[in-house]
């Protein structure tokens, strides 16, 4: 599906989906919303796609929404927009393949969001991240009133949804938002190979636990619990199970086999 505002590049088993609408900070478009949802959902049914890169050309990840195109459309057009972001943040979740954000200079708004909703974040050192739809008298939208609650706790969510002020690389990773921290000049490669050790790794695990996980922030203990039984008793009957056991044994590398099914 060709697309003038998301460059796609599948390196090995990594799937590179890079925002690209640099003049504009990568600012949202239906396009480029559309784009992200054809391939995200394209990968899910790609087994030669272990891992996606999510990342934005030019200065920045992303300046979320386009404030140019603000207080032109009217509240179907938004009820539309906003509809087919959320279709992309549910198939984001839905995908059972590792989604690894990675930004430099500014996340914001949506795009902050975008990252949420993503299973690992990556940053610069000197990035940015705010949630800027307080400044345009906005609420959150694209899953952030849930994502950053549960992250770092309803007070200091709401003091950015609030304030609207940029927070650093460094309390973002303090806060338990951003995973690492590399120098910019380090991230491309740094998130490449990370993208590259995940999607070398067992893919049925890694869907699972990612599913298993996200249920966690609404499931009780004992549905948790029950569902961790029911899965490893399936998990065992796989061949990365037995690869990952002989490998040990012999104390080698597993070569795990993103094409298995389960038994």
């Amino acid at each position: 599906m060709e697309n003038k505002h998301l460059n796609v590049n599948l390196q090995g088993a990594v799937l590179s989906l890079q925002l690209n609408r640099p003049d504009s900070l990568n600012a949202f478009s239906p396009e480029m919303i559309e784009g992200l949802l054809f391939e995200i959902q394209e990968a899910g049914s790609n087994p030669d796609i272990g891992a996606i890169i999510l990342s934005g050309a030019g200065r920045s990840f992303s300046a979320g929404g386009d404030v140019k195109t603000m207080g032109k459309a009217g509240s179907s057009e938004t009820y539309e927009h906003i509809g087919k972001l959320n279709e992309l943040v549910l198939a984001m979740r839905a995908l059972e393949k590792p989604i690894i954000a990675v930004v430099h200079g500014f996340a914001a708004g949506a795009a902050f969001n975008l990252a949420l909703a993503s299973d690992i974040i990556l940053a610069a050192e000197d990035s940015r991240f705010v949630m800027s739809f307080s400044q345009v008298g906005l609420i959150s939208d694209g899953g952030g009133l849930y994502f950053l609650p549960r992250l770092i706790g309803p007070y200091r969510a709401k003091e950015l949804f609030f304030n609207a002020q940029p927070i650093t690389a460094a309390t973002a990773h303090e806060w338990g938002i951003v995973n690492h921290l590399y120098p910019l000049e380090n991230l491309e490669q740094e998130a490449l190979s990370f993208a590259e050790k995940l999607a070398n790794g067992p893919a049925k695990a890694f869907g699972l636990l990612k599913k298993i996980t996200d249920q966690s922030a609404t499931a009780g203990l004992s549905e948790i619990l029950e569902q961790e039984r029911v899965t490893q008793a399936m998990m065992v009957t796989t061949d990365d199970h037995l690869e990952g056991v002989s490998a040990f044994k012999e104390k080698r590398k597993p070569v795990f086999n993103r094409k298995q099914r389960v038994l």
